[in-house]
């Protein structure tokens, strides 16, 4: 959506109507219209906003608190480990009340790289010294292991 200020100081976006010296436009019409149109009746197109990412800035400029970012980043982490481990807890705990059932290798060793992904990625979150350390290091963090 795109906004444009009136002569008369009004701002309105491109999907409204609007009434200009007494003749009303249709709400298609600053989307339709030309830039000659518009400089003709002294309509000005305003600059979108800049962009920041919500998650790191409260504001263009103006990052979120470092740790508090990074302890939620962190305990994204656990979380997503906690999720990928908990399919496969039924084979430990069965192999802890029945030692004849044990953990195939397989299964060791995904639990084994799921637990040493959580602590690289937490790692490379904990040495960053600021936010855009941080989101580089999340953009860049390694994958997560499958089964």
């Amino acid at each position: 959506m795109t906004s444009y200020t009136l002569p008369d100081g009004r701002t309105v976006s491109d999907s409204m109507a609007f009434t200009l010296n007494g003749i009303q436009y249709p709400s298609n019409w600053l989307r339709l219209s030309t830039s000659e149109d518009l400089s003709r009746l002294n309509i000005t197109e305003l600059a979108p906003p800049p962009y920041y990412d919500q998650r790191y800035y409260w504001g263009p400029g103006q990052p979120k608190d470092l740790a508090t970012l990074k302890e939620l980043a962190k305990f994204q982490q656990k979380q997503y480990a906690q999720a990928a481990l908990s399919p496969s807890d039924w084979a430990v705990i069965r192999s802890i009340e029945n030692p004849g059932k044990p953990v195939s290798n397989t299964m060791k060793n995904y639990r084994a790289s799921i637990r040493t992904t959580s602590d690289t990625r937490e790692a490379a979150i904990d040495a960053a010294t600021t936010v855009e350390e941080l989101i580089e290091a999340i953009n860049t963090l390694p994958s997560w292991p499958t089964l």
